[in-house]
C-alpha cells in the first residue's frame, strides 16, 4: 500500500476551499452519506456536495439541531444516529438499504478528541467507539448499497493527530493500571481510521469500492475540544488575542471551507480514480514520513507545528488487517 503514498500534484494547495475543489463538477445523481454532516468542516462538506449537485443524507445524534443547521441547503436529509449506540448505527444503516438507493460518497466525519476518560455501554473507550468502531459499523452495514454504485468512495476524517499513537494492541480500551490520556486515544482512534482506509480499499477495491483516510487541517473554531482550559488555543498559536483563528493554510491553520476541501477532494477527484488506501493531506496524497514511532505534545505549552505526511505505522498492511479482525470481533 505503501508505495502510493507520495503527492500527485493536484493543482490545488493548502488554501483551497472544498467550492474550489468541486468548480465546475456536477454531483446530481451521487447520492452521500456524511455523520454528523451538520457542524464545523462535515457542515462545509455537506454544503459543498449539496451545491454541486449530490443529494446528502446527514447522521446526527440531534436530528433537530441537524435539521436547523442545514436548513436551505438542497437536497440535505437528515436522519438520527449515535456512533456510540450500536443499535442506532444499524437501524440507520438497515433504512439505508431499504431504501434501495446505491450510496456513491460515505464520508465518515463524525468525531471527538481528548478529554476525560469516557465509556460507552459495552465498556469501549468512547473515542475508539465513536471515531472507529462506530464509523467501521456503519460502513459494513452500508456496503451492500456501496456495492450498489458500481464506484463509491469511503472517506475517513482522520487527523495529524494520528502521530499521537499507534494501536495499543495490549490495552486499546485503557483497561490497564497506567492513567488515561485522551490524546493518545484520540491519536490512536485516528491510527484506526487510517489503518481502516487502508484495509477497506485492499479488501473492497475489486467492488469498485476505493477507501481514503485523511487530515484536514487545524480549525480553530470546530468545537472539537471543549474541554481545553481558557486560554490554551491561544497558547497552541491558534487564536488572537481576541479569541479569532489565525488562518495561514501554509502553517495548518485553515478556514472550516479549507478543512473540508480535502474531504471534498478524497469523494470526487478523477486523479484517485485508480487509487487507493492512501493518506490525504492538502487537496493532494500525503508523503510517506520515516517516523516509525508517535509522538509527544504537550498540549496548551506552546504553538503547534504540524508535519506534511502520514507515519509509517498508520499504513502498515499488516496493522490494517490486524484491526480489521479486531473491529470485526469488538463489533459482532
Amino acid at each position: 500500500m505503501t508505495h502510493q503514498q507520495h503527492p500527485l500534484g493536484s493543482g490545488f494547495t493548502a488554501a483551497s476551499t472544498a467550492a474550489d475543489v468541486l468548480d465546475g463538477m456536477d454531483l446530481t445523481g451521487r447520492n452521500v452519506v456524511i455523520t454528523a454532516g451538520h457542524v464545523g468542516l462535515g457542515l462545509e462538506t455537506t454544503r459543498a456536495l449539496s451545491e454541486a449537485g449530490a443529494s446528502v443524507l446527514v447522521g446526527a445524534r440531534s436530528p433537530e439541531r441537524a435539521a436547523a443547521a442545514l436548513a436551505g441547503l438542497p437536497g440535505v436529509e437528515v436522519r438520527p444516529l449515535d456512533l456510540m449506540d450500536p443499535a442506532s448505527i444499524e437501524s440507520f444503516s438497515a433504512d439505508y438499504r431499504t431504501s434501495g438507493r446505491p450510496l456513491h460518497i460515505l464520508v465518515n466525519n463524525a468525531g471527538i478528541m481528548g478529554g476525560p476518560l469516557v465509556r460507552d455501554a459495552r465498556g469501549y473507550e468512547a473515542q475508539f467507539a465513536t471515531n472507529h468502531l462506530g464509523h467501521f459499523q456503519l460502513t459494513q452495514g452500508l456496503l451492500p448499497a456501496l456495492r450498489a454504485a458500481s464506484g463509491a468512495r469511503v472517506v475517513e476524517v482522520s487527523s495529524w493527530g494520528h502521530h499521537l499513537s499507534d494501536i495499543r494492541w495490549d490495552d486499546t480500551h485503557f483497561d490497564g493500571d497506567g492513567a488515561y490520556d485522551g490524546m493518545v486515544a484520540y491519536g490512536q482512534s485516528k491510527t484506526a481510521n487510517v489503518l481502516f482506509a487502508v484495509e477497506l480499499d485492499r479488501r473492497w477495491s475489486d467492488d469498485g469500492i476505493r477507501g481514503y483516510a485523511l487530515h484536514p487541517g487545524g480549525i480553530a473554531n470546530t468545537n472539537l475540544a471543549p474541554w481545553l482550559p481558557a486560554g490554551s488555543l491561544k497558547e497552541m498559536g491558534l487564536v488572537d488575542d481576541s479569541g479569532n483563528p489565525i488562518i495561514d493554510p501554509d502553517r495548518d491553520m485553515k478556514t472550516p471551507q479549507q478543512g473540508a476541501s480535502t474531504s471534498v477532494w478524497g469523494a470526487t477527484s478523477p486523479l484517485l480514480a485508480e487509487i487507493g488506501g492512501v493518506f490525504l493531506q492538502n487537496n493532494d496524497i500525503a508523503p510517506l514520513e520515516d517516523i516509525t514511532e508517535p509522538v509527544s505534545i504537550d498540549f496548551g505549552s506552546g504553538p503547534m507545528e504540524m508535519t506534511v505526511g502520514v507515519t509509517r505505522y498508520a499504513v502498515d498492511p499488516e496493522s490494517a488487517q490486524r484491526l480489521w479482525e479486531l473491529s470485526e470481533k469488538l463489533t459482532a
